[in-house]
This record gives structure tokens, sequence and C-alpha cells, in this order.
């Protein structure tokens, strides 16, 4: 369910979130997406695959690693990349009273143990009822499910004229999929693959659409991403959810 959720979700974000996204308005890309982005999340896919794909299983020490360039990714962001937003007139921020703060971080993690808590209760109850395997309710239902928010904050993203955002949430979303929630799981317990289907298809289709992405970036506008570029992103997951269902 872990696995199938994960890479569900990578590709449910660029076949699915994205292309909604740039079919409501096309996306001028920036120079960042081939300089950082892109790149660390196609080593972060491939560290993925060559952990997993040969003895389908996922270490301890495989997950430190993961975690490890992590952090690296991230000690690089706060310390090489320009501020996305500069705020001009710091004085009038108002911050949330310290009780405020823990009050809201409680209640949404306390609602998100509940919502998940849920999500995989009814996606077992499905697998179970349907007659299906736990990985393709996972690589299908719960995935997109668990995709609704990367698709809400690209939506406001577009209707915010802050549309570079929408992408590096999708991107940076899929770098956390595999670095952060495998990884650290994995640093608990190893991870093993039930279903053979993730390693023979699923694995595949994920790394064909993340490595998709960058041709279409480039082609037929260098550094846009247009409403036929969301035509063939919409293709290609409705092709994927078809072959996993069938």
């Amino acid at each position: 369910m872990a696995l199938g959720n994960v890479v569900g979700s990578n590709i449910a974000n660029l076949g699915l979130v994205l292309a909604v996204t740039i079919l409501l308005s096309p996306i001028d890309v920036n120079k960042s997406f081939y300089g950082t982005d892109w790149p660390v999340m196609m080593v972060a896919s491939l560290l993925f695959f060559f952990f997993i794909y040969f003895d389908g299983v996922i270490d301890r020490y495989e997950g430190l690693v993961m975690v490890v360039f992590l952090l690296l990714f991230l000690v690089y962001l706060l310390r090489f990349q320009k501020t996305a937003v500069v705020d001009e007139m710091p004085e009038d921020d108002e911050y949330l009273p310290l009780y405020k703060t823990a009050l809201f971080l409680g209640l949404g993690g306390l609602c998100l143990w509940g919502g998940s808590e849920l999500l995989i209760s009814g996606a077992v109850g499905l697998a179970t009822a349907f007659g299906v395997s736990e990985r393709v309710v996972a690589i299908t239902i719960v995935s997109v499910g668990t995709s609704i928010p990367e698709l809400a904050a690209s939506v406001i993203a577009v209707l915010k004229k802050e549309k570079a955002i929408s992408l590096g949430n999708l991107i940076g979303s899929n770098i956390f999929n595999l670095l952060a929630v495998l990884g650290i799981t994995s640093l608990v317990t190893p991870i093993k693959v039930v279903d053979p289907g993730l390693l023979s298809n699923d694995i595949f289709r994920m790394l064909g659409i993340s490595f998709i992405i960058f041709p279409l970036v480039f082609f037929p506008k260098g550094l846009r991403l247009g409403w036929r570029d969301g035509i063939i992103l919409v293709g290609i997951y409705v092709s994927f959810v078809y072959l996993t269902i069938t």
C-alpha cells in the first residue's frame, strides 16, 4: 500500500495535477527546472529504482542514503537558491500568537492522522470488496486522494498568477514522496514489495512520466508548458490507470 501510494502519487502529480494546471493556464518554466528541480527528481527516482528493483526491498541503510540526499538538497536550497518572495513591508506583518500556532498545528496533525486512517481503511475495504490487489487500489484511488492537496495548491497558484510555484510544488512533492516518505519509513522498518506488478510495470511508468516532462518543457516552445502538453499528460495518465485496472 505504501509503495503503491508513493509511485501512484508521483504519477498522478505529473499526469493529472500538472495536466489540469496547464490546461487551466500555460506555465512559463524557470531555469531552476532544468538546473536543479528536474535533475534532483530524476536522481531520487533512479535511487528508488536501483534500491528496490533488484531485491524488492528498501533496507535501512538505503533509506539512510535517501534521507541524507534529501537533507543535502534542502541545505543547498536554503543556502544557494534565491528567495522566492521578498517582503517589501515587513513592519506590517501580523504573526499568530504562539497558542494559536500550536492549536492549529495540533488540529491539523490530528485531522491528517484521522484522514490517513480512514483513507487506508477505505482502500483496503475497496480492494476486498472488488477482489483486486491493494496495489491497484493504492496506485489509483489512494494516490489520487493524496494528490488532492497538490491539486488545490497548484490551482490556487495559477489563480494568484504564481504559476512557477505550482510546478515547483509538484516536483518537490515527488522528491519528498521518494526521499522523505520512503526513506524515513524504511529507517523504521525495511519496505518490501508484495505485488510484483509494481516492479514489472508501475515503477517504469513513474520513471517514464518523470522523464517526459523534460522534453515537453522545451518543445514546441522553450521553457513553457501549454494546453497541448496537458492533453498529452492526461492521455498518459488515463492509459496508465486503464492498464493498471485491466
